[in-house]
């Protein structure tokens, strides 16, 4: 109780700082002033989220400004009605996901939206009032999709990257939050049939779970649960051969690294890991980068099968 009394003080204070309600930042805007050393014109932006009329060009701007303003996210989270301006953006596009009708601009006014989700997910201000708003699972309808369009493919991947700012920060909060939703299953499918980039991402957000122990433990608490994962990873191992990618390839084998972790899958490893990875086929991909030769080396260590 003590806690929340406190994160409420923080959330007032913070409320106050940014002008205390949507009629206070209008007063500010309008009078030239500038809260927090922010320009003026990111906060007419931000009031411009709540104007349909003025909606598509401030999620724009603000998307493309969004990395020049490290504490855009409060204003953002605090404002009044921004987040329900964001959302109502994300809700309108569902009746278009299929049949598949989205166009590449309604998709890219999405991404803006959710590229200043991707900022509320990542700021360690908001990052739990976004986890314990469960705004994230307004993201599971675009991954989800199997449309391979480009538009499609743009929802898809900007959504894997809120998902991926949240569980970069290391945070068992995150982790247990996540394995209540179909965030694994979702990943494991874009795993299988995305673009290099998606899969990239998704498997970047798949070894992050796997990273926290309640994760790892989620994952290998079932041989159809580690199975499902380790063929996937198999599948995608075989794709580099003939297209080789050093960035993918190294959350593979950090997955499976840390997989060897679990005592269970570490035995089933040593039947079910690719030949790939036991041979010098990735050799010359992976000369340039220590890190991967490292973990690749301490792998096949682990499951007996020493390079």
């Amino acid at each position: 109780q003590q806690q929340q009394q406190q994160q409420q003080q923080q959330q007032q204070q913070q409320q106050q700082q940014l002008g205390g309600g949507p009629s206070n930042l209008a007063q500010t805007v309008q009078q030239g002033k500038s809260p927090g050393n922010f320009p003026v014109a990111l906060f007419q932006h931000v009031l411009d989220l709540t104007n349909s009329s003025k909606r598509e060009d401030a999620l724009l701007e603000l998307s493309k400004n969004r990395e020049d303003y490290p504490d855009l996210a409060p204003i953002l989270w605090h404002s009044f009605g921004t987040i329900a301006a964001l959302l109502q953006e994300i809700v309108a596009i569902y009746p278009l996901l299929a049949p598949p009708r989205l166009t590449p601009g309604i998709s890219n006014r999405c991404c803006n939206a959710l590229a200043l989700l991707q900022c509320v997910a990542s700021h360690s201000e908001t990052r739990s009032l976004f986890l314990n708003s469960h705004l994230g699972l307004f993201l599971y309808p675009f991954l989800n999709t199997i449309c391979t369009f480009r538009q499609y493919e743009y929802l898809r991947l900007t959504s894997l990257g809120v998902i991926g700012a949240l569980v970069k920060m290391d945070d068992s909060e995150v982790i247990s939050f996540l394995l209540q939703t179909e965030i694994i299953p979702l990943c494991l499918r874009i795993m299988d049939n995305g673009s290099e980039l998606s899969k990239t991402v998704a498997t970047f957000i798949i070894q992050k779970i796997l990273l926290d122990d309640m994760g790892l433990s989620y994952i290998c608490a079932t041989y159809e649960r580690f199975s499902t994962v380790s063929s996937v990873l198999s599948k995608m191992v075989v794709g580099l051969v003939e297209r080789p990618s050093v960035r993918l390839l190294k959350h593979i084998v950090r997955c499976y690294l840390r997989l060897s972790d679990n005592n269970r899958a570490r035995d089933a490893l040593r039947n079910c890991l690719p030949e790939q990875l036991r041979d010098n086929t990735f050799t010359e991909v992976i000369k340039e980068d220590p890190v991967v030769t490292k973990w690749l080396t301490q792998l096949l260590l682990n499951i007996g099968n020493g390079m």
